[in-house]
């Protein structure tokens, strides 16, 4: 896939790779190429018609190679490196002497970008081993990071305001966290520092919940003495269980009235937790935020937990850590939210985040307040980016700017290989749809049978996302995108942070896509006017359940109108009048009795309160005028085209078909996320 680094190639020179990416052999454009059948030649006789080929296997569509993921050891020499790569050690000192690594022997160590940008090369990909991630040799202990977990309004925020203090869930839109927030907390008893991650509790953020337990040491999983487990109780508790962390539930909202929290243990239990009480080790603590009850024990419950964890790091070396949240700042540009995991982060230190890269222009604490250094443990405001990161990207600080932009490019190229090959794959699986479609429609012709019906593709809904942040980015999109159904397919074209720009109402005119902003605005008021005047439907909606609702509704305005019968009138038949003339041989005397008898609708006979017969209308009479309409409580006469044998007592109906829009459930699966009854009432009364 890459060649030999040299003048003008990759990494010297990305721009040149990413050019070869864009046709791979085998593609033109991106799109597999056909081959043509042997037997069709050009000499040929003109005018002969080739004979119908037969159908032949399909080979599997060819995809791109894709990186394969190796185990990187600890302190790895260019010989051990070059055993798992499986190349030659002279070929890969030439690889990392191009680097700019200076090898003097095969046992030399490598550093870990080194390693990764050399199995990029080789097409491979690299992850670093537990060993390698654990080898710190001067320890000191760090900070517990906490990650507090639970169904959406269960308390969560409540609880860390009580605990720190604060009162963030007073200000969150729509009374619930839609962000993970990322703070340092001195425990109001002991003055001990722990740092707490604070993740949303509604269906759509599963994703930043997952992202929370990854990066957690311990999990507080709260739940509500009123309402007790619920769908993102036992999903927090899968991922904390994925996760392998040590769990305590904090059982809020005990000083309510209808507060049930030995009905909530039992339903803890059943759920596989092992607590104390019954022999275990998971500690239960009953908690009501605003009045503090139980907050010391809790506090002693954590401090107690991360005791026996053990938690230690070094404060020496480049810094590691994680990505929690990513977003785009006014006055600083992109900045991501990171928790240190080891080593020390100081400003003016290149580092990669990713596929991003940049320098540290300045660390700030959840408080705002400017940080020179940040330690293990410690979750801290980075800027100087030159991009966004994606949350949950693992980030690391590395010797030079040069060496930072190369990792970046080449954890960029690397994505951007995999985005091809899963492009090419998906061309390629619905050219071989078509042209199964296409033999099926030949071999019934030949057998003289009606082909099956083509399935009706979904109307596609185009959605640009733009958010606050970058985790909110991604949760709003996979929860549009999981509103799709075989009728209303959504889009999403493309995901962004930061507020709405013209470019953006640019990319929505040309594609005839929607905006929706999740907690952001219009840059300026003339992007705004611009999206206007363009016709540009943009969604501005800061709380997650409200916003999918309104993308339902869009679904359902696009979604194909669906056939909807309207009765307009009946009439009860009264007498038959048989050989009225020689055009009329049968005519039924009838009484209207609800609505209005429309000559130019379809009817319909029920005998029984069965139907027995529908079609047209040939004649309608009032008394001796032929007319259109007979209202309510009038006599006429009716006289059908090809009609059965009516009889009195038989009800005839007039009826037409509208189509109408369809029903939001038919086309989304919007019930599946929903706020809660308290929130929609709440938000009802703003």
């Amino acid at each position: 896939m890459v060649g030999q680094w040299g003048q003008g190639q990759w990494p010297l020179d990305s721009q040149s790779a990413q050019a070869r990416m864009r046709a791979p052999e085998g593609h033109a454009g991106g799109v597999r190429t056909a081959g043509v059948s042997a037997d069709w030649t050009l000499g040929a006789p003109a005018g002969d018609a080739p004979p119908r080929p037969k159908a032949k296997p399909r080979r599997k569509p060819k995809e791109l190679p894709k990186p394969q993921p190796l185990v990187l050891p600890d302190n790895a020499t260019v010989r051990q490196l070059a055993a798992l790569l499986k190349v030659d050690v002279d070929k890969l000192e030439e690889v990392l002497t191009e680097l700019g690594d200076e090898i003097t022997s095969p046992e030399d160590r490598v550093a870990v970008d080194s390693a990764e940008l050399a199995a990029l090369h080789f097409n491979k990909d690299i992850v670093i081993s537990q060993a390698a991630q654990d080898r710190d040799k001067d320890a000191e202990p760090r900070p517990a990071v906490v990650t507090v977990m639970g169904h959406v309004d269960h308390g969560k925020t409540s609880l860390l305001d009580a605990l720190r203090k604060t009162a963030v869930a007073a200000g969150e839109a729509g009374g619930i966290t839609q962000h993970i927030g990322a703070f340092e907390v001195a425990m109001p008893e002991s003055r001990a520092s722990l740092t707490f991650l604070d993740t949303p509790g509604h269906a759509a953020f599963s994703a930043m919940r997952a992202r929370g337990a990854k990066v957690t040491d311990l999990v507080v999983l709260v739940v509500a003495a009123t309402d007790g487990v619920m769908p993102q109780t036992r999903e927090a508790l899968a991922h904390a269980r994925t996760a392998g962390c040590p769990i305590i539930v904090a059982l809020s909202k005990c000083d309510c009235p209808g507060a049930e929290p030995a009905r909530v243990r039992r339903q803890l239990a059943a759920e596989g937790l092992e607590l104390e009480e019954n022999g275990g080790s998971v500690q239960v603590v009953e908690t009501a935020a605003p009045v503090g009850l139980g907050l010391r024990e809790l506090e002693e419950a954590v401090l107690l937990q991360a005791e026996l964890l053990d938690l230690k790091a070094t404060r020496t070396g480049p810094a590691e850590g994680t990505v929690v949240e990513a977003r785009i700042d006014k006055l600083h540009g992109p900045v991501a939210t990171v928790i240190v995991k080891r080593g020390t982060l100081e400003e003016g230190q290149p580092l990669v985040l990713g596929a991003e890269w940049g320098r540290v222009r300045g660390l700030l604490n959840a408080a705002g307040e400017e940080l020179q250094v940040a330690l293990p443990g410690q979750p801290v405001e980075v800027s100087g980016l030159r991009a966004a990161p994606r949350a949950g990207d693992a980030f690391m600080v590395l010797q030079s700017e040069e060496r930072a932009r190369r990792v970046s490019e080449a954890r960029a190229l690397r994505i951007e290989t995999s985005r091809h090959s899963a492009q090419a794959a998906e061309v390629a699986a619905e050219n071989e749809a078509a042209a199964a479609r296409a033999e099926a429609i030949a071999a019934a012709e030949e057998e003289g049978e009606e082909p099956e019906p083509a399935p009706v593709e979904a109307v596609q809904l185009p959605l640009i996302i733009k958010a606050d942040v970058q985790g909110s980015a991604e949760a709003v999109r996979d929860t549009v995108m999981q509103l799709s159904t075989d009728k209303v397919a959504v889009n999403v074209a493309s995901l962004g942070v930061g507020h709405i720009t013209r470019a953006d109402i640019g990319s929505a005119q040309a594609i005839g896509a929607r905006i929706i902003a999740f907690n952001v605005d219009f840059e300026t008021r003339v992007t705004a006017r611009s999206a206007k005047q363009g016709g540009v439907q943009v969604l501005c909606q800061p709380v997650i359940y409200r916003l999918i609702e309104e993308v339902a509704e869009w679904m359902t305005d696009a979604a194909p109108r669906v056939p909807h019968e309207v009765i307009t009138g009946q009439a009860t038949v009264l007498q038959m009048f048989e050989n009225v003339n020689r055009r009329m041989d049968t005519v039924a005397g009838c009484r209207v009795t609800e609505g209005t008898i429309n000559a130019g609708e379809r009817f319909r006979v029920l005998r029984g309160g069965e139907v027995v017969h529908e079609g047209a209308c040939a004649s309608l009479r009032r008394l001796k005028d032929q007319v259109q309409k007979v209202a309510k409580g009038l006599e006429c006469g009716v006289c059908l085209e090809d009609p059965p044998e009516l009889r009195p007592g038989d009800v005839l109906q007039t009826f037409r078909t509208d189509m109408v829009r369809a029903k939001k459930e038919d086309v989304t699966r919007v019930g599946q996320f929903s706020g809660t009854e308290t929130q929609r009432s709440a938000f009802a009364g703003q």
